[in-house]
């Protein structure tokens, strides 16, 4: 089903980078259609690869009037990017997540390949379930204290 999910995924994605208002509108039986599959196909693609953490809003209507809503979360050096990823990360982090935003991060620039590479190696389960209690906390809090710093603009800390 990677395969497939994979395609699908591409799909949404170079359909929402042409769309000009940031956003897209599909029926879910479209795509079903369009891919061969069953809606429940479409429905793993969007929960699992078009996820906040991921940097995508997904808005989604069921029955014969029904839509699926694709919007692209922008980020901002304004300050909405600091309050919008401290909604994203809440109180715990839990690896999966963790990697997602991590993946969002670089592919929005906001973090090098290096740098993602270093704060993954960090918050590894393993790492962290040996330093502390309650990992998926302190994976928040590190993950919180990281962003704060790199939207700084002041760079001596």
């Amino acid at each position: 089903m990677s395969n497939l999910a994979n395609r699908i995924e591409e799909y949404l994605k170079m359909v929402l980078q042409q769309a000009d208002e940031g956003y897209i509108v599909l029926q879910r039986g479209f795509l079903a259609n369009f891919f061969s599959c069953a809606p429940s196909q479409i429905n793993y693609v969007l929960t699992t690869r078009f996820s906040a953490e991921r940097g995508y809003l997904v808005e989604s209507r069921r029955g014969g009037g029904g839509y699926l809503r694709i919007v692209r979360l922008g980020l901002d050096p304004e300050g909405k990017f600091q309050r919008l990823m401290a909604e994203l990360i809440g109180e715990e982090l839990s690896p999966e997540r963790a990697n997602n935003l991590l993946t969002r991060l670089e592919e929005e620039e906001i973090f090098t390949k290096r740098e993602t590479i270093l704060i993954r190696s960090i918050f590894t389960s393993k790492v962290l379930a040996e330093t502390s209690s309650a990992p998926d906390i302190l994976r928040a809090r590190m993950m919180k204290e990281i962003l704060a710093n790199m939207c700084r603009e002041d760079v001596n800390i």
